[in-house]
């Protein structure tokens, strides 16, 4: 049975470029083998933090372990925050993949061999976003993303419409709207758009508003659902029709694998988001992406500018990612020199 032998951590700000801050983790196994997750950090006050998760309870907990499966770490990656789980738990899977010889989108259930890209512009005035999705249509990518807000949100969308008939068009909410009598008329109004979805109209914890506004409109409702017990909840009170994937709010591919099941069952459209800025995160969404019930297409490019951190970069290329399955686990060299060189904080475990 399989031992992981060590455990790196890498806390990383790019200096340059508009990229988040991404902790990185690298497992090791028995016979040197490494296994890569990322997850971005986060920025909101008093949001839980993922690197002292990493330091104080995973990385000590998985030194030695014995496993014979990414689900047998679960029980480790249940003592940290779901951000942290889910760079552990995204490590596991790449250094198991790396160890079985199999490529990671086969290893999940992946049936793609390439992924349509989408992307997100924030609303700001009509023509200056007609002209930042006109530069992402041009860029191939088939699915935008307006991310509105109350007061901003009816006249984008039309703006956008207007000039794009056919454009899969997403309005993303933020959680920022309520039940008033403004806020659900607006977002009635955005029926009339012809939209792939609204996304998180309202507090994600609040599924029964969902559930009231998806029977009152034909467009369906996109949630992001933490954890499988709140996604259960939405399937069976119907507060949506899509699923908004992300692997660090999942906990990781173990968990973003389960939802995705539950969603595909329930007859759920699904897409996927990638997390952090530093490629790796966005080559594991990759592979999660290339699962059947992800029918949307998903934002999984890994953000420009700045150095490289993975080789080939996670890009879109006439709105079409390739998935990659001639070489195992995510499928992507990783510079670990230009990771150690510009991180802010690196953990060794066992040190040395």
């Amino acid at each position: 049975m399989p031992r992981i032998q060590g455990c790196t951590a890498f806390r990383v700000a790019v200096p340059r470029g508009r990229r988040p801050e991404s902790i990185v983790v690298r497992l090791t196994g028995d016979d040197g083998t490494a296994g890569w997750g990322e997850v971005g950090c986060p920025a909101e006050a008093g949001r839980p933090e993922p690197w002292s998760d990493i330091e104080e309870r995973l990385a000590p907990a998985l030194l030695g372990l014995a496993w014979d499966r990414p689900e047998d770490v679960s029980a480790v990656t249940e003592l940290g925050t779901r951000q942290a789980a889910a760079a552990v738990d995204t490590a596991c899977w790449d250094l198991w993949c790396k160890i079985k010889g199999m490529p990671l989108a086969h290893a999940l259930g992946g049936t793609r061999t390439s992924i349509a890209t989408g992307t997100q512009v924030t609303a700001e005035l009509p023509e200056t976003l007609v002209e930042q999705v006109n530069r992402q249509i041009g860029g191939g990518h088939t699915r935008v993303t307006v991310r509105v807000r109350p007061g901003s949100d009816i006249e984008p969308i039309r703006a956008v419409r207007h000039a794009y008939p056919a454009l899969a068009l997403v309005a993303d909410c933020g959680g920022a709207y309520t039940e008033s009598s403004g806020d659900l008329a607006a977002l009635e109004a955005l029926d009339a758009y012809g939209l792939l979805a609204i996304a998180h109209p309202f507090d994600a914890t609040d599924l029964a508003a969902h559930a009231r506004l998806q029977r009152r409109i034909g467009t369906p409702l996109c949630l992001a659902a933490g954890d499988l017990d709140t996604l259960d909840a939405a399937i069976s009170l119907e507060a949506g029709r899509a699923l908004n994937l992300r692997i660090d709010l999942s906990g990781g591919l173990t968990a973003a694998r389960a939802a995705h099941d539950r969603a595909y069952a329930a007859g759920w459209d699904v897409w996927c988001s990638g997390s952090g800025g530093l490629g790796i995160g966005q080559a594991a969404t990759v592979a999660l992406a290339s699962m059947p019930g992800c029918t949307l297409p998903s934002d999984v490019s890994d953000p420009a500018g700045g150095p490289a951190f993975v080789s080939p970069p996670v890009r879109s290329s006439g709105g079409v990612v390739a998935v990659p399955l001639t070489q195992p686990g995510l499928g992507h060299d990783i510079d670990e020199a230009l990771l150690a060189r510009l991180a802010a904080r690196t953990l060794r475990v066992p040190a040395g």
